[in-house]
């Protein structure tokens, strides 16, 4: 069926492809998808109400693209949010490949292929089919444009490639033949190492501004320093140390002898932008070992910080640190969300920050302090040989927690006897009691675990209502922690790698619900609602009540009194009412949307589309759709 699809797909195309989307009100960048998060201010926020509560109900599906270059094995995933500029849409696919389409009719326009034209043929099947690239994960494409000079920027593996966005070639006068090596330039050789961009760069004026995803050791890691490039050469333009240097603020925050082989601190769910303060917004990740911190002890700025930097020079403005030398894996996952609230009768502009342990920290724009009560609390010491534990932690008063903290006994799963006296068996064997006990050789229950509460999916905010949207799941990991093999070149390693603590068919070893989407009015602090996002259809069967599953993907908010989300493992798209959380319209997807969604107009109809890539963390079939739906 997919393959006779895509051949249809392809016959329009060819009728398509000489003849562009007609220029109307839809060239409005409000009533499109320009950037990644929807705005500069990455709000994921649409003023379009055609598609209402009133009668979404109506949705149906209005086309659909394949892209055909899923596996899988290696499972593929797609985690685009396409963007849409003059009535054409940009995405990338399973493999990385960059598509235009016709945003009316999902018609292509053209197809560039980053392996093949940077690497050649032989480069692009070894890249793409060996170990270097077994993902695919790519989040989209930047849009940049100055009078008829029109790129798209997208990056594949280390690479930053321009691309002239008429035509699908990269831009000659760009880098070396449209190509830029983003493994140069960070002032270390991290020849080896594990360097990619995953999230679209964010554009200012005419720079575009890149984080990037690094190892986690404890093998040695690349550095996630933030970068700045010129959009017309490529040339880099200025590096904010996210590791600092030598005689740089926050380096006394690391030892001394702090070793060349610990890297992260990066920013790899990607960055916001203030257009009219000229600041450019990002939050980073773990520093190197992510689970034992034996080489990096100190509070190690600038990882797990929401930054302000003058975008035009990289500059410093402001940092807060949400986690103190982190040892659970507690990235930063998602943008900073540049909101603007009431408070007190006044406006106040502000940084919402949604975090993989289920807590909300919002931040005063100018100054970056906190708007609502944050309380360093004392935590846990360590007793793993070498490792200090930070004495105490952030910990968000208002608004509340929007997933549980705490994995007690009484937490233990209870949808079925037998899944039951199996994880209390494994439960009572583990070190629990509180969400900041360090590694241990017992074995350490992590929870929220290492992909969230939420993760790179972050949220989307109703500027209209000051209420943000956020979905989470509640899944514990287990961290257990071994020395490592002699000459490994490092002290400590994972026991068991990365483990989920789940039952002996494989749900989550904590009662549900295991997946929700909640609702917070930002301007009170406090939660509006909270409802179930997902259901597994075996269990219900079984008559076990929903559950809500693991999501990955984000939501969009409309001003036609919606909230779009897939992120689900049911493989379901979902429109819930924004003022109480119901679901009023849902739809089988061809596979996992685990993407965000993007809205746009086309010719006076309004479009909602979501990549069906399944595969991914929710390990679902791979899927290789772009789904488009509209009214009738």
């Amino acid at each position: 069926m997919k393959r006779r699809s895509f051949l249809r797909q392809s016959a329009a195309s060819l009728l398509a492809a000489s003849c562009w989307p007609a220029p109307g009100k839809s060239n409005r960048a409000e009533r499109e998808w320009r950037q990644y998060g929807g705005d500069p201010g990455a709000m994921r926020y649409s003023p379009l109400d055609q598609i209402n509560a009133l009668n979404v109900g109506k949705l149906q599906v209005a086309w659909v693209y394949h892209t055909a270059d899923s596996k899988k094995r290696p499972r593929t995933t797609i985690e685009c949010t396409p963007l849409v500029v003059d009535g054409v849409m940009y995405l990338t696919t399973a493999l990385l490949k960059v598509c235009a389409l016709n945003a009316a009719t999902g018609a292509l326009l053209w197809r560039f292929d980053p392996f093949e034209s940077v690497f050649g043929a032989a480069g692009a099947k070894a890249t793409v089919e060996g170990a270097a690239s077994p993902r695919g994960v790519n989040r989209g494409v930047a849009y940049w444009q100055q009078g008829e000079d029109q790129r798209i920027l997208v990056t594949a593996l280390s690479s930053l490639i321009a691309l002239d966005a008429k035509t699908g070639k990269p831009v000659p006068s760009f880098g070396k033949n449209g190509v830029v090596d983003l493994t140069k330039g960070l002032g270390r050789d991290i020849s080896g190492l594990v360097y990619d961009v995953t999230c679209p760069g964010a554009i200012y004026k005419d720079l575009i501004i890149l984080g990037s995803e690094v190892g986690e050791g404890p093998d040695p890691a690349a550095p996630g320093h933030v970068r700045a490039f010129d959009v017309h050469t490529g040339e880099q333009v200025w590096i904010f140390h996210t590791m600092p240097q030598a005689g740089e603020f926050g380096r006394d925050t690391w030892p001394a002898d702090t070793p060349k082989t610990v890297g992260g601190a990066n920013d790899w769910g990607g960055l916001s932008v203030d257009e009219k303060r000229g600041w450019v917004f990002l939050a980073t990740g773990s520093a190197t070992f992510d689970f034992w911190g034996g080489q990096r002890l100190g509070a190690d700025l600038f990882a797990n910080c929401v930054i302000a930097l003058d975008a035009a020079t990289g500059k410093r403005i402001w940092h807060y640190q949400v986690v103190h030398h982190d040892l659970w894996d507690r990235d930063l996952p998602c943008p900073p969300a540049l909101v603007t609230l009431t408070l007190d009768g006044r406006k106040v502009d502000a940084v919402a920050q949604n975090t993989k342990f289920g807590q909300l920290f919002v931040l005063d724009r100018e100054t970056g302090k906190p708007l609502f009560p944050v309380e360093e609390r004392p935590v846990p010491a360590s007793d793993f040989p070498g490792e200090k534990a930070w004495p105490t932690q952030p910990n968000v008063l208002k608004p509340p927690p929007y997933t549980r903290q705490i994995f007690t006994e009484a937490d233990v799963t209870n949808i079925s006897p037998e899944a039951h006296a199996y994880a209390l068996e494994v439960f009572k064997k583990l070190r629990t009691g509180n969400q900041w006990l360090p590694g241990s050789a017992q074995g350490t229950l992590v929870f929220p675990g290492y992909d969230g509460a939420t993760d790179w999916g972050g949220g989307s905010f109703d500027p209209a209502t000051g209420i943000y949207y956020v979905n989470s799941h509640d899944e514990p990991w287990i961290m257990k922690l071994k020395p490592a093999p002699e000459g490994a070149g490092y002290p400590y390693t994972l026991a068991t790698g990365y483990q989920r603590f789940v039952d002996h068919e494989g749900y989550a070893a904590i009662k549900p619900p295991w997946g929700q989407l909640t609702a917070i009015d930002l301007n009170r602090g406090e939660i509006v609602w909270q409802v179930l996002l997902g259901e597994h259809k075996e269990l219900t069967a079984r008559g076990i009540p929903q559950t809500g599953t693991q999501n990955m993907g984000g939501s969009v908010v409309t001003a036609g009194g919606l909230v779009f989300i897939g992120a689900t493992q049911d493989e379901k798209f979902r429109a819930f009412d924004k003022k109480t959380g119901k679901v009023l319209w849902e739809a089988d997807l061809p596979a996992g949307g685990y993407a965000s969604p993007c809205t746009y107009e086309v010719n006076d109809k309004q479009y909602v589309v979501i990549a069906a890539g399944g595969g991914g963390k929710p390990r679902t079939k791979a899927g290789d759709a772009f789904v488009a739906f509209a009214l009738p």
